[in-house]
C-alpha cells in the first residue's frame, strides 16, 4: 500500500494533520487569518487547513503548495459544495521552490518543517512570501525532555538533534528575526485524540474489509504505528504553534 493511502484512511476521522483540537484549529486560523486578504499554505497536505479557514471567513482567498496531490480532488469538492472554490488554489509542487504570487498577508506552515530541511529554513521560505504586516502561523515537534532511546525508536530512529527543546525552539524563531505573538502547546489529549484517529481509522477500514488485497498490510502498519506510540514517543514528543510576526528585526534595528 502507498504511504499516501494509509495517510488519508488515517486521517479521515481527524483531518487536521496535527495533534490540534477543532476548536484550537478554529482560534489559531481567527488569530492568523481574521480580517486578512489572503493566505498561503506551504505544505497544505490535503488543503484541509485552507478550506477551513475559507469557510470562517469571507472574502479571504487561499493558495496551497505540496509536493502531492492526495486528497486535493476531495477538497476542491468540498469547497465547490461549500460555495468557496473561487478561492481556493492547491498547486502540486514543492514548496521550496513556490514562486506564486507574493506577498501574501498570512502564510501557513504547520508540520511541514521536515519539507525545508527543518525550522530554520522553514522561517525562511515564509519570509520570502510574508507582506511586511503578515502573519505566520508555524507548528513544529519539540521535545519536552531530552528524548530517551525508546522515543527514539518508536519515531523510526529519529536522531536527537532533529528537534530542540520548547525555549530552543521559541529562541530559534527569535534569532531569526521573528517576533512571537501567540503560542499553543498541544496537550496530552490532543495528542491521543490525534493518535488515536490515525490508528483507529484505518484498522477499522482493514477489519470490515478483510478480503480487500492490502487489508492485512494496512493493519500491520496501523499496529505498527500505535506500538512506537504508545511503547516509545507518547508523551515524549511534543508539539508547539506559534503566531509569527516578522517585524521583530526592524524593531531591534531602531
Amino acid at each position: 500500500m502507498g504511504r499516501s493511502t494509509l495517510v488519508r484512511l488515517a486521517h479521515s476521522d481527524h483531518p487536521i494533520a496535527s495533534p490540534l483540537s477543532d476548536a484550537r484549529v478554529d482560534d489559531l486560523l481567527r488569530r492568523a487569518v481574521g480580517g486578512r486578504a489572503s493566505v498561503l499554505d506551504l505544505g497544505c497536505g490535503d488543503g484541509t487547513w485552507l478550506l477551513r479557514a475559507l469557510r470562517q471567513h469571507p472574502g479571504l482567498t487561499a493558495v496551497g503548495v505540496d509536493t502531492s496531490d492526495v486528497g486535493f480532488e476531495q477538497t476542491l469538492a468540498q469547497a465547490a459544495d461549500a460555495g468557496v472554490a473561487d478561492r481556493l488554489t492547491l498547486v502540486q509542487g514543492d514548496a521550496r521552490e513556490y514562486a506564486g504570487d507574493a506577498p501574501f498577508d498570512a502564510v501557513l506552515s504547520v508540520g511541514a518543517a521536515y519539507a525545508f530541511g527543518g525550522l530554520a529554513p522553514t522561517l525562511d521560505a515564509a519570509r520570502g512570501h510574508l507582506a511586511a504586516d503578515g502573519l505566520l502561523l508555524l507548528g513544529d515537534c519539540f521535545w519536552p525532555a531530552p528524548p530517551t532511546q525508546a522515543v527514539l525508536d518508536g519515531l523510526g530512529g529519529a536522531s536527537a538533534d532533529e528537534y530542540l527543546d520548547l525555549p530552543g525552539t521559541v529562541d530559534l524563531v527569535t534569532r531569526h528575526g521573528w517576533a512571537t505573538v501567540h503560542g499553543h502547546v498541544s496537550t496530552q489529549e490532543e495528542w491521543d485524540d490525534y493518535e488515536w484517529a490515525w490508528t483507529g481509522a484505518p484498522a477499522r477500514w482493514a477489519v470490515e474489509n478483510p478480503d480487500h488485497p492490502e487489508a492485512r498490510e494496512v493493519l500491520a502498519e496501523v499496529e505498527k504505528h500505535r506500538d512506537g506510540w504508545l511503547h516509545g514517543y507518547r508523551g515524549g514528543l511534543g508539539f508547539v504553534t506559534l503566531l509569527l510576526h516578522p517585524g521583530r528585526a526592524a524593531v531591534a534595528g531602531g
